[in-house]
């Protein structure tokens, strides 16, 4: 019979060493999904690898999000301080491999190594939450990891940038090795140790079927344009990734230990609050990718700068994460919390929706401001609904449920803002004369116009980002209907982890009827 997996009180420095380890691992995580995207020129051309370039980003993301759900599993069968030790060991190995590496093929393959540790560490910090803070204190406390994820996001590209510039690109990822050592110490002493969940075999062929799913996945959204829609490598993908999600629900079923338990798919409150994270983190990083580029093309300032025109956003979505967080432990259910980042969220993409060329800075730091509100109050709410609904054996692999959805969001957002933008803009901009270096395909290249097409360009690249925007509305439109049906766990009793077995026992049982 499976054991409940119990944490003992934290160690020496309590709950907030704990936290301060977390939180700088999932700093160094977030910024490695990022941090290289304005290195890349330079990465390429010293590395003699332009044609294969994109697989420094793609490489992460691929492997980040195919082994989350089995980082989660394993937390939940051997502990999860262990496998969050050893992914941290893993990413930091990896970090050091990136920054030596002598040539492309050498890169890629160490970011798939750090896309595994980074999985494990985000997916692992989210699990560990639930083991140190009592149930009425989660969303809090994730409330602090979302506003740090949200905050690498804008963050990475820039000291990107001042790394390539100022030093090297190889401190993209050297930088991880002494802040990584600092957070692995920390916490080896300060998290608590668990009990193994479950002695049963690891679930080989579940986790094998949802790597294959989410590596399909991200292929095709990573590499859908470029490759072309209809080519036979993007549908053979497709076809690949729609026969493994049929296969998926037999193979877990007969799994002893299934990395993502079946009943859990039967779960309203998961299976919703999942959707829900994937069409929040969809429009999230549309917005957190696209907007600087909006603001260096058409407002011609620097990426150092439209990183600081983006503070507002990131003040929003810092403040009310904060705020979400500890309204989510005083209210008696998580709904109206999720509906009204929701709404925010599509107000501020709406808002984003009619910006153009001449929209002053005072306008986009409003919409900035709402959207950023909206973008902090979802995801961490989200995880929380989930968390409270499960019985604490299965922490684990419903973090890594949520998270593994939303890390598919995020590759869809992007993926399809971007077929969006090029589309439009190109369509906009069929008229212009393709002479003096101007390429429809390359944005960068406006700068080289005359005065008139320059303006009609500019004012088109506006229009295509601000139309992208309308079209991405509509799934946050389909997240508020889901969460007008969802049935979220109510507010937990304030017990603290190192609570009696009896309360212990209650939690669990509330959570089981919950998800039921």
């Amino acid at each position: 019979m499976p054991e409940t997996q119990q944490s003992t009180s934290p160690r020496k420095g309590g709950v907030a060493a704990a936290m301060s380890a977390l939180i700088l691992a999932v700093l160094l995580a977030a910024l490695d999904q990022t941090i290289v995207s304005t290195a890349l020129p330079r990465i390429a051309e010293d590395l003699n690898g332009f044609d294969d370039i994109a697989w420094v980003s793609a490489a992460y993301l691929l492997a980040s999000t195919a082994v989350t759900p089995l980082w989660g599993k394993l937390g939940d069968m051997f502990g999860r301080k262990r496998l969050y030790l050893a992914s941290t060991s893993i990413f930091l190995i990896a970090s050091v491999a990136c920054g030596l590496a002598q040539n492309l093929p050498e890169l890629i393959g160490a970011r798939v190594l750090q896309g595994v540790g980074g999985g494990g560490m985000i997916v692992l910090t989210f699990a560990l939450v639930g083991d140190i803070v009592a149930p009425g204190e989660r969303g809090r406390y994730q409330g602090m990891f979302g506003s740090v994820y949200g905050v690498a996001s804008i963050v990475g590209p820039l000291l990107g940038g001042v790394f390539t510039d100022q030093l090297s690109w190889r401190w993209a990822f050297l930088v991880n090795l002494p802040f990584g050592i600092v957070a692995l110490a920390v916490a080896a002493r300060a998290l608590p140790a668990a009990a193994r969940g479950t002695k049963a075999r690891v679930d080989y062929a579940g986790a094998t079927v949802l790597a294959g799913i989410a590596t399909g996945l991200v292929l095709i959204t990573s590499f859908g344009e470029r490759w072309g829609w209809g080519s036979p490598a993007i549908v053979g993908l497709i076809v690949a990734t729609a026969v493994l999600g049929a296969l998926l629900v037999p193979v877990e079923r007969r799994a002893a230990a299934p990395v993502l338990p079946p009943a859990m798919l039967g779960s309203r409150t998961v299976v919703f609050s999942s959707l829900i994270g994937f069409f929040a983190n969809a429009a999230m990083f549309a917005v957190l990718v696209y907007l600087p580029t909006y603001l260096q093309i058409v407002h011609g300032v620097s990426a150092t700068l439209s990183g600081i025109s983006m503070l507002p956003l990131v003040a929003g979505l810092v403040v009310s994460q904060s705020l979400a967080g500890r309204w989510a432990a005083h209210v008696e259910r998580l709904r109206m919390i999720l509906l009204a980042g929701l709404t925010a969220n599509l107000a501020g993409l709406l808002l984003l929706g009619t910006i153009g060329a001449g929209t002053g800075t005072l306008a986009l730091s409003v919409y900035f401001l709402i959207t950023g509100i909206g973008i902090g109050m979802v995801p961490m709410v989200v995880l929380t609904t989930v968390q409270n609904s499960v019985p604490a054996t299965d922490l684990g692999a419903a973090s890594a449920v949520v998270t593994f959805a939303r890390s598919i969001g995020a590759a869809f957002g992007v993926a399809v803002f971007g077929t969006l933008l090029n589309t439009g803009f190109a369509h906009r901009t069929h008229a212009l004369p393709a002479g003096g270096g101007f390429d429809a395909a390359r944005p960068d290249t406006i700068g080289q116009l005359p005065a008139a097409p320059r303006e009609a360009a500019l004012d088109a690249f506006a229009h295509a980002t601000a139309t992208g925007y309308l079209w991405i509305a509509p799934a946050l439109a389909v997240g508020i209907v889901l969460a007008v049906f969802l049935r979220p766990a109510r507010k937990p009793g304030h017990t603290t982890p190192a609570a009696p077995a009896a309360d212990d026992a209650r939690l669990t049982a509330e959570g089981t009827a919950q998800a039921a």
